[in-house]
């Protein structure tokens, strides 16, 4: 009981040097970006999207030419991994409901479409749930290497481009990776409830 009641006391305190530090780092990464990298960084955050839903359709057509039951489960994990953490972000910008950066702070410079409201980002999370899964499904470094390097990169051209907070794209990567768990382990627990 002492320690929620300190949690409480705390929290204003906490959450007003949460919000300082937030604004300056996305101010310290957005002020001085690499305006030659703003189309690269463009181009990583179209991607997020048509990769994460689009890997698991290619890859359960590939499961079904070559008649690969174990590619056409991965790829239903994979799916379903990235469409549950696509929800949940849904749900918690509805009712979060933070403005996006430029729209409080208009000296952030806006490169890219940033839409509905900020937290969490929905870019990092797509893409961070697809890592995750991925890593999951096929466990080896060449496999999991090249795809988280891709999701931060995602989440960071959301910093770059200065339409999510440091914390949007902190609560994306964890929600994408979150539900991409939450779905391997409920995957494998109908696995063995079938095999009974």
């Amino acid at each position: 009981m002492r320690k929620i009641l300190l949690l409480l006391l705390l929290f204003p305190v906490h959450t007003g040097y949460s919000q300082n530090f937030d604004i300056n780092l996305l101010r310290d990464i957005n002020h001085n970006r690499n305006k030659n990298l703003d189309g690269f960084f463009r181009g990583e955050t179209n991607s997020a999207s048509p990769v994460a839903f689009g890997t698991p359709v290619v890859l359960f057509g590939v499961g079904l030419l070559k008649k690969d039951a174990a590619m056409e489960k991965n790829a239903l994990y994979i799916g379903a991994s990235v469409v549950t953490s696509s929800a949940i972000a849904t749900i918690m910008k509805y009712s979060v409901k933070r403005t996006r950066p430029f729209v409080t702070y208009p000296d952030i410079e806006k490169i890219t479409r940033g839409g509905s409201y900020s937290f969490p980002s929905g870019h990092t999370s797509d893409a961070f749930s697809l890592a995750t899964s991925v890593a999951l499904a096929y466990p080896k470094w060449y496999v999991f290497a090249p795809a988280f390097v891709w999701a931060g990169t995602v989440g960071y051209s959301r910093m770059d481009l200065g339409v999510h907070y440091p914390t949007d794209v902190l609560m994306g990567a964890i929600t994408g990776a979150g539900s991409a768990y939450l779905c391997y382990k409920v995957q494998h627990w109908l696995i063995k409830k079938q095999r009974r």
